[in-house]
């Protein structure tokens, strides 16, 4: 309870069509490029419901979502994007992007198996002059509240590569944070999904809860 009193004064910032005052809304980013932007659609409810009981924090119950540069976009301060395969960002979009992260919104990306290639070539043109930074265990995202001593958890083999937490940084604060080669997505899922073992889901909730609570005390 303690994290939801220290934090409650980051998450009053009203977001665009939210229902609870005061409550965090996570926005799904939808892209173009032909990816599924839609992927894991029981994740993000799952995510929320462990997280505001573990922390009690203040969340909307469901996801809302957004496309860069429209009216729920600007009123969203916590994006998610996942998905498989192609995205695309117009050069629009990606200033448009960029600013709104600048100006302090979050951003988590989620590597479903399949994306990386896009997803680095679009924040190359989004963020030209900032490079990708691997978080270390000691970093807070991987501490508080539940700690995971040898940082991102691995929730689906994908490559078999090892999972990897990787941000971008404006003036020290994390406005990026990309798991790759984890799909903390897939652990989130409803479980019957994808047969994710109860010890891998917990540690995919625990480190969502995480990201959340680090987005909120930046």
């Amino acid at each position: 309870m303690w994290i939801a009193l220290c934090l409650f004064p980051l998450f009053l910032l009203p977001a665009f069509g939210q229902t609870i005052p005061g409550a965090l809304v996570i926005t799904r980013l939808q892209y173009g490029g032909g990816g599924d932007w839609y992927a894991d659609p029981s994740s993000l409810s799952n995510l929320i419901a462990y997280a505001s009981q573990q922390t009690g924090i203040s969340i909307e119950p469901e996801e809302v979502r957004a496309a860069v540069g429209d009216d729920t976009f600007w009123g969203s301060t916590y994006l998610y994007m996942t998905g498989h395969g192609n995205i695309h960002f117009s050069d629009q979009e990606a200033a448009l992007l960029r600013s709104h992260l600048i100006a302090g919104a979050f951003l988590h990306a989620d590597d479903n198996y399949g994306m990386d290639r896009a997803f680095q070539r679009e924040m190359e043109k989004v963020f030209p002059d900032k490079e990708w930074v691997e978080l270390p265990p000691s970093h807070a995202i991987f501490n508080v509240p539940f700690p995971f001593p040898d940082g991102l958890p691995k929730i689906h083999e994908h490559d078999g590569k090892r999972p990897q937490g990787l941000g971008l940084f404006h003036d020290d604060r994390l406005i990026v944070f990309y798991t790759y080669e984890c799909d903390l997505g897939d652990g989130w899922e409803d479980p019957q999904v994808h047969d994710v073992p109860p010890g891998l889901r917990e540690a995919a909730l625990k480190m969502g809860t995480n990201i959340i609570t680090h987005a909120l005390s930046r």
